[in-house]
């Protein structure tokens, strides 16, 4: 985790997600920058200094922006940390990951107020969007309270693919917060696995890695995805839910588009995606 990218709207939300990004960035010595996207009523590259003035409130707005990426950068040098901020013009939903593109991001945090209801925009650019079609980890950070360092973190996947790379990133930041790995199948009504059919595959992704030692495994037989992890959820002190994504195709053949905006949506803890 070498370059982090946070994009913001300075609500709540995203608040807290530059909080963590901070403590992130500081434990693995990133770069951390800090992206803020904003609406303006003309092509305001264009402007001239003069032609400004015609636009008072959107100058105040930009005033505003400015002050609070500036706040951000002071907290990030104050911890030691490398940091950049960007303020970008008329933004379409593809210009998050278009910047990131470009300055080779290996990872997102960002703030999400979906528990209200859906996924809402991130001042021009929707945050499932960046979820499924990022190719770094993402993790939205929603409106349960954030408890970081990770102390257990639950990584939910069918396991009948290959997700050793991507739980790799896992391992990675379980490692740095000592955290303990909860590995989570969840049978529907559709897959007709017994709890020992249902605990093999992730036997299997374990023989990989002979060298973890903190984690436990859990099957549970649900109605659906999204009820089988709020179920483990309650029933666990749970600081952040993993899940594995194929991007553009949707999640993972058990995480079904669907499943992955309830997901995404409805949880009130961080949800981080990695992309298979």
């Amino acid at each position: 985790m070498n370059n982090i990218l946070v994009p913001t709207d300075f609500s709540k939300n995203c608040e807290k997600a530059a909080q963590l990004a901070l403590e992130m960035a500081k434990a693995y010595q990133s770069e951390i920058h800090f992206l803020h996207l904003m609406k303006t009523p003309v092509d305001w590259i264009k402007l001239d200094k003069e032609k400004e003035k015609r636009y008072p409130e959107t100058l105040k707005q930009i005033g505003k922006a400015k002050a609070a990426l500036r706040e951000l950068e002071k907290t990030a040098e104050r911890k030691g940390l490398k940091c950049r901020t960007f303020l970008q013009f008329d933004a379409g939903q593809a210009d998050i990951l278009e910047h990131s593109g470009h300055f080779h991001h290996d990872f997102i945090i960002t703030g999400s107020s979906g528990t209200k209801g859906v996924v809402r925009e991130l001042t021009g650019s929707n945050v499932e969007q960046i979820v499924r079609m990022a190719h770094v980890p993402v993790i939205v950070v929603k409106d349960e309270k954030l408890h970081f360092p990770f102390k257990n973190i639950v990584f939910v996947s069918d396991f009948e693919e290959d997700c050793s790379q991507a739980f790799e990133k896992v391992i990675s930041i379980a490692k740095k917060c000592n955290a303990r790995i909860h590995f989570l199948r969840i049978n529907t009504e559709t897959d007709h696995n017994s709890i020992r059919l249902g605990l093999s595959p992730i036997e299997n992704l374990l023989k990989k890695f002979p060298g973890l030692e903190n984690y436990a495994l859990a099957v549970y037989n649900e109605p659906s995805v999204e009820t089988g992890i709020n179920t483990f959820v309650a029933q666990h002190p749970i600081d952040l839910i993993a899940m594995v994504t194929h991007g553009k195709t949707g999640f993972l053949s058990l995480f079904r588009t669907s499943i992955a905006e309830g997901v995404t949506n409805h949880a009130s803890l961080p949800v981080m995606t990695l992309h298979l």
